[in-house]
């Protein structure tokens, strides 16, 4: 029985590592998206709620459009290519973006918007500028849930690349 117990077992072992490998199509660069219908453009409204306040450098115009729980994390790498994660609160990211100088824009031209019932992912490449040049790039994932009618961003999560953004 115990021969019978250790077969089984060495069988299974394979099992969890073959879950975690199954191949996802990724999404075709370039691909063309339609026009954003109703539901997308209403899902893109927080968004660009952010994206304003991060134009104008005041993290407090953010908080309408985010749920406070939720977070912001940006993934990339240091100077000597370690990989870093960094994630913070909402009331951390707004109170990073303070006023300054420096014009800030942040553009994610054409997103790909799912929606199933209140839950919507936005996800798209984006490229952020400093006084109109390009200062990283990368890809953004918004997931945000309606509530009372309106959308709100739970979480956004980048990753954040230096080199081969357009307009480089």
């Amino acid at each position: 029985m115990r021969h019978l117990t250790s077969l089984g077992l060495a069988l299974l072992a394979p099992l969890p590592a073959l879950a975690q490998t199954t191949p996802v199509a990724p999404i075709v660069k370039g691909t063309a998206l339609p026009p954003p219908g109703t539901e997308e453009v209403a899902v893109l409204a927080p968004i660009n709620g952010i994206f304003a306040a991060i134009a104008s450098r005041d993290g407090q115009a953010a908080m309408p459009f985010v749920r406070p729980e939720g977070r912001a994390t940006a993934t990339g790498n240091k100077p000597d290519g370690t990989p870093v994660v960094n994630s913070r609160s909402w009331a951390d990211f707004a109170a990073g973006l303070t006023a300054g100088p420096e014009r800030y824009e942040e553009r994610m031209p054409a997103p790909a918007i799912e929606v199933d019932g209140d839950i919507a992912m936005a996800w798209g490449d984006y490229v952020f500028l400093i006084d109109g040049k390009v200062a990283h790039c990368g890809v953004n994932h918004f997931d945000l849930v309606r509530e009372s009618g309106a959308w709100k961003v739970l979480n956004v999560t980048w990753s954040r690349r230096t080199t081969g953004c357009p307009g480089q």
